[in-house]
């Protein structure tokens, strides 16, 4: 998801995104540990997804404590 797209949403559904990247990164782990190699890219995405949302997040945070 583009980092644009995700500065527009709220805290709240900044968290729900990210409890569900989690929760699809759980499952596409145990996916590759049985051996299936198909869903390494999807993990890489996602994986790069939650950084970015916990980017916004910190971002966020350090404008509050700022002004």
């Amino acid at each position: 998801m583009k980092a644009q797209k995700l500065r527009e949403f709220d805290k709240n559904e900044l968290a729900t995104q990210q409890r569900e990247i989690d929760e699809q990164m759980f499952r596409l782990r145990f996916q590759l540990s049985m051996g299936q190699a198909d869903g390494l890219k999807k993990y890489r995405v996602l994986r790069k997804d939650r950084a970015r949302i916990q980017t916004i997040l910190r971002q966020r945070e350090l404008e509050v404590k700022k002004g």
